[in-house]
């Protein structure tokens, strides 16, 4: 069989899974499996394909067929332009993500310290810290098998010098005298009666404590605002990253629990995607 046919047998496989986006998962399985790119394809597109890398190529299909999430598979997932180690453990990062890096980056002054509160894979925290070369931080998370993807991810990036993690609920483990310039978090905010509606890929693959925001969807971000300002620098800031329909109430939450200067950011989509304020100094 050639690369171009064994292409062609998993486009049609994934087509027949109602895999949304067939063409581009085989593609990326067949690069994955016999370790070329584009150029690489085009050249060697009439060559035969061993029987091992066959019989590798259709294993990972078969996977993909089952809704296992294509990053879950490769265990890759480029963000901000860093390649990150995933499993199963931790949310896969999203592209919209990248946005709320993106306004962190536009407002976080020289020689930062920030604080990551919900880790998962380390992507936001350590994305800020290898763009921003003069900061420092640390990321935590309740999961213990999250953090270690994190830790995975510090040595891939060389920031071991530079971040570190800690695990507990949202603050417990960071210490009373820490103090940081930016606070920065992707909450579970899926309201809990929605995550059945979610995508397989989503609802039976990505960790439940990762997705579930509580009844309204909006614990994580009243606990984190409440409690923020104690481990805020006077001027220091928080970030959000929300649900579509959430802005008025994630910024109606900040407002409540004392920040100034409360923004909404919108998405490529133009959806709400951001929401951040700052620490008034008499907080």
């Amino acid at each position: 069989m050639k690369i171009s046919e064994l292409r062609k047998y998993g486009e049609k496989r994934l087509l027949e899974a109602e895999i949304p986006d067939y063409a581009f998962d085989a593609k990326e399985l067949l690069f994955f499996t016999l370790d070329i790119d584009m150029n690489q394809y085009l050249l060697h597109m009439m060559d035969e394909v061993s029987d091992e890398a066959i019989f590798k190529y259709k294993t990972y299909i078969e996977k993909r067929a089952s809704h296992i999430p294509l990053q879950h598979i490769t265990e890759e997932q480029n963000f901000m332009g860093f390649s990150f180690y995933v499993n199963e453990h931790v949310l896969v990062p999203r592209f919209d993500t990248e946005n709320l890096v993106e306004e962190v980056l536009k407002a976080i002054p020289n020689d930062s310290k920030v604080l990551d509160v919900c880790t998962g894979s380390g992507c936001i925290l350590l994305s800020i810290l290898g763009l921003k070369k003069d900061a420092t931080g640390i990321g935590t998370d309740l999961s213990e098998e999250a953090l270690k993807v994190a830790k995975i991810n510090r040595e891939r990036l060389g920031l071991t010098d530079r971040a570190s993690f800690v695990q507990g609920d949202l603050f417990e483990s960071i210490d009373s005298n820490e103090s940081f310039d930016i606070i920065v978090s992707n909450p579970p905010y899926i309201r809990t009666d929605v995550i059945e509606s979610l995508s397989v890929e989503v609802k039976s693959h990505d960790p439940y404590m990762a997705l579930d925001g509580g009844e309204d969807g909006l614990v994580f971000y009243e606990k984190i605002s409440a409690k923020a300002p104690e481990f805020l620098k006077d001027g220091g800031m928080l970030f959000f990253e929300i649900g579509h329909d959430q802005a008025d109430d994630v910024m109606g939450i900040m407002q409540k629990c004392g920040f100034i200067d409360i923004n909404m950011i919108r998405d490529y989509a133009d959806n709400p995607r951001v929401v951040y304020g700052t620490k008034k100094g008499n907080l």
